[in-house]
């Protein structure tokens, strides 16, 4: 979903990315996800153009599932979406620069990778970009903690709440 600048005199929207959600804003606003512990944050960024995407992955694949009614809820079908949206909205995929943050395991004792959804879907997002020839660039992934993700559009600066108060920018 493109959005649309509401700015005026300077003032800049902040576009709010949930679950299995994704936008695509212009400078100078922002993007913002919550909640990401196994989930991961992707944003992808044209310097040139000033545009940002930001996608909020709950799932590394579809294919396990018989009916996809959101498809921006998985990696390997919400990335392809997200790049769609960013070149539709004129950025160009070879300079898109992508930072991921979240991927945290929750769960505490679990060491069966199968249940461990933050490194199956921080794995996920990597293969794609890798596929789609999109470098990342930062992130912030892994551990055991929730993150908030927030994207400028502006400076392609990503600002990581971390929980317990720490910010990280990267």
């Amino acid at each position: 979903m493109i959005q649309k600048s509401l700015a005026v005199n300077d003032k800049f929207q902040q576009w709010h990315v949930g679950i299995g959600d994704y936008k695509v804003a212009s400078a100078p606003d922002t993007l913002i996800t919550l909640g990401l512990g196994s989930c991961v944050g992707v944003s992808l960024y044209d310097p040139l153009r000033k545009v940002a995407g930001l996608l909020h992955v709950m799932l590394p694949e579809s294919t396990a599932f018989n009916k996809v009614t959101n498809p921006a809820k998985y990696a390997d079908t919400g990335l392809p979406l997200l790049v769609k949206a960013l070149e539709e909205a004129g950025a160009l995929r070879r300079r898109l620069e992508a930072k991921l943050v979240g991927g945290a395991q929750m769960f505490s004792g679990n060491r069966n990778s199968m249940l461990n959804i933050g490194e199956r879907n921080v794995t996920m997002v990597r293969h794609l970009l890798q596929q789609l020839g999109i470098g990342i660039k930062a992130q912030e992934v892994g551990g055991n903690v929730g993150r908030t993700m927030i994207v400028d559009t502006a400076t392609g600066i990503v600002i990581v709440r971390i929980l317990g108060n720490k910010t990280k920018e990267i």
